[in-house]
């Protein structure tokens, strides 16, 4: 599901605009907190993915939804009329798309650096706390963690830091010695 959020064309054409906007009103982190809240929500509910990205809906009925949605979650009027655009435009299952383009646009604007882990179960604060410290060492400076499990990767880790992932998961291991062997 996480791997959906890539930056795509669109998606990062209507996150300048709404960057360009944040950034000019003075709304940027809270922008970036209703977006991070959203990408939540894509990634925890199908109700939402389908209202996006369904076809029989129609692009009123999802701007409608969007800004319902976001009338609930009390974003930012800026973030609620984004999306009311957004879905009217046709564009709502560009969402995904936008959110990337846009954690790209704030980390280039202030320097954080993003770093998603995702493990096979939840990982203790000890664990996160040693996984940042060793990020920092890698890095030169503190990443922003955000931690996700999905036990589809049996084991181990995978952590993704911009565009670079490293895949240390026992399903990956698993999936490259079947390989192997069937190379044989």
């Amino acid at each position: 599901m996480a791997d959906e959020f890539r930056t795509t064309e669109v998606g990062g054409r209507y996150a300048q605009a709404l960057f360009d906007l944040a950034d000019e009103t003075g709304a940027l982190d809270a922008v970036r907190a209703d977006l991070a809240s959203l990408k939540a929500a894509w990634i925890d509910s199908a109700d939402l993915r389908r209202l996006a990205t369904s076809p029989l809906i129609s692009s009123d009925d999802q701007a409608r939804g969007l800004a319902a949605i976001a009338d609930k979650a009390k974003f930012k009027a800026t973030t609620r009329n984004f999306l009311g655009l957004l879905g009217q435009n046709g564009r709502a299952a560009d969402l995904p798309g936008v959110i990337a383009a846009f954690e790209a646009l704030y980390a280039r604007k202030t320097g954080v650096v993003a770093a998603e882990v995702v493990s096979a179960v939840a990982l203790s604060a000890a664990q996160t706390k040693k996984i940042q410290a060793e990020l920092r060492a890698a890095l030169g400076r503190d990443p922003e963690l955000t931690a996700r499990v999905d036990p589809s990767i049996l084991g181990g880790l995978k952590v993704k830091v911009g565009s670079k992932l490293f895949d240390a998961s026992l399903k990956t291991k698993l999936d490259q010695m079947t390989f192997a062997l069937k190379r044989a």
